[in-house]
């Protein structure tokens, strides 16, 4: 390739390179907003601060959960294929235990669990009193395991919905061995309301209250169950108990959107919309029982118990409960994105005060700036004019770097910025390698133009392999490692990616103008 065309492209490169990198160091609010770009470099939690949680997903609690359901989806096909199936429940967390009164039916039974439900298997009956037959089911290993898996990726899936409603910029969640979840919030300061929102189960439900039964019994009815209710006279307290029904008429699978506003008295309630299958049997449920009282449940407490005064069509209904604004904020917020499939615990909580990430920049700032003064200066003194050159392309290999970065809106951590100043060591050695190949050809007596060709060509072979071999390693880093060992590999990656262009390609360009126009005098080097 020519020499104007090598330089034609550097150029290119570098108005590109900066156009990218200007949006990171000149901040938000300049004049040149609308111009730049958006994506700039993120301040990782060890730089900026913000909050460290790990988190455990009770995967078994989610496997129970969907036993449960389960049991109820075969009454209700049991009823419609004219069958009985009374009082399933799930003993011990795993097992599904069901009656059927009438053993003439078994064979009803067996048809329906292989044709609807192939993923359980059923143990032998017992016979009780009357002849009527106890069975006992449970999921087959192969569907558990699928089920403890899924519960994990839709925990985190509803974990990142919420941190993005939230509003934490680049947020690093994943997954890590023993259903546990990493989450890293750079930039939040009440980790009290982050752990509040992210780890809230928000299982929303709608029961017919039992008006007719003593919550405070010690025994209760079949099918009943008491909650606390959290009414505006007893809302923190939590003691006073209200008997309900214990199949939910409606869950928070059927909510399509949660909006937080405010009644005539101006206190916040959780304004609700149902998807349209949620919002006809809202509108049934309710035609059904007026005069009835509807509760609202949310993670096993009732929040509100209206009375339904007439049909409710629209798909529409709301949770008051004496919110605050927050409250009601934070309560939309956990509805919209979903509930959590199983409930989450706190394992590990860690603040990172800005007063220790603002350390950390400028100690890493000074890092970079004495490694850079360094080389540059001892390029300069051992090269001469050559090491002038080798200094600007580390300074446009920087440039590079940090460009890449913005563009693709990495997150620059602590470990990230050792990476920048072995980058600046390392993106000379290239530039030292070329050198020292172009001193033997002129000590063999080539030309100044021969000689930088000869050394261009053969310094570049030994330049990529050994590059290409630190690439694959920042990769496999990238893949395996965790956030900051991540953000080692990456810029480690861009530096010596944007050093390979710089010192082959660039470089070699302003040699080749330089040994044309040197002629007898020949090169600084």
């Amino acid at each position: 390739m020519g020499v104007r065309w090598r330089l034609a492209i550097a150029l290119a490169v570098f108005c590109l390179a900066l156009f990218y990198a200007l949006p990171s160091f000149l901040g938000q609010g300049t004049v040149f907003e609308r111009i730049l770009p958006s994506s700039r470099i993120n301040l990782g939690l060890d730089l900026r601060g913000g909050i460290h949680l790990t988190l455990g997903v009770d995967v078994a609690k989610a496997v129970s959960n969907t036993l449960a359901i389960l049991g109820q989806d075969l009454r209700r096909q049991a009823q419609d294929e004219r069958f009985a199936v009374l009082r399933p429940r799930v003993i011990g967390g795993s097992t599904l235990e069901f009656i059927m009164p009438r053993a003439e039916h078994k064979e009803k039974l067996m048809q329906l669990l292989q044709r609807q439900y192939p993923q359980l298997t059923l143990d032998e009956p017992t016979v009780g009193e009357n002849g009527q037959l106890r069975y006992t089911a449970r999921f087959t290993e192969e569907e558990e395991r699928r089920l403890e898996s899924m519960a994990l990726e839709q925990a985190l899936k509803t974990i990142r919905n919420r941190i993005d409603q939230f509003g934490v910029a680049e947020p690093d969640i994943r997954k890590q061995s023993g259903n546990r979840i990493q989450i890293q919030l750079p930039g939040v300061s009440d980790p009290k309301r982050a752990v509040q929102i992210i780890g809230q189960t928000a299982h929303l439900e709608f029961h017919l209250v039992r008006d007719d039964v003593e919550p405070n019994r010690t025994v209760m009815p079949a099918g009943v169950i008491a909650l606390p209710y959290l009414d505006r006279e007893d809302q923190k307290s939590g003691t006073k108990l209200l008997a309900i029904e214990k199949d939910a008429m409606l869950s928070g699978e059927d909510v399509e959107d949660a909006r937080p506003a405010f009644d005539q008295m101006n206190q916040s309630y959780v304004a609700l919309t149902f998807n349209s299958r949620g919002g006809r049997i809202f509108e049934k449920v309710t035609g059904e029982n007026v005069g009835r009282r509807m509760a609202i449940v949310l993670d096993g407490k009732v929040y509100s118990a209206p009375v339904i005064r007439e049909r409710i069509g629209g798909g529409r209904a709301s949770i008051s409960g004496s919110f605050t604004t927050e409250e009601a904020q934070d309560l939309a917020i956990v509805l919209r994105a979903g509930s959590l499939p199983a409930p989450v615990t706190v394992l590990e909580e860690r603040t990172v005060g800005p007063s220790l990430g603002q350390e950390s920049i400028d100690k890493g700032v000074v890092a970079c700036l004495c490694g850079a003064v360094l080389v540059l200066a001892f390029m300069a003194i051992y090269y001469g004019l050559s090491g002038f050159i080798a200094d600007a392309m580390l300074i446009f290999t920087v440039l590079l770097l940090f460009a890449g970065m913005g563009a693709f809106g990495a997150t620059l951590t602590l470990p990230g910025i050792a990476g920048i100043v072995l980058t600046i060591g390392m993106s000379v050695d290239a530039n030292v390698l070329i050198y020292e190949r172009i001193r033997e050809e002129l000590r063999a007596g080539f030309s100044p133009l021969a000689a930088v060709r000869a050394g261009f060509d053969r310094a570049a072979i030994a330049i990529i392999d050994s590059n290409l071999t630190t690439i694959i390693t920042a990769v496999i880093l990238y893949q395996f490692g965790t956030g900051p060992v991540r953000g080692f590999a990456v810029t480690l990656s861009l530096g010596i990616l944007a050093s390979m262009f710089t010192a082959i390609f660039v470089s070699r360009g302003i040699f080749e103008l330089w040994a044309k126009h040197a002629g007898r005098r020949g090169i600084s080097i």
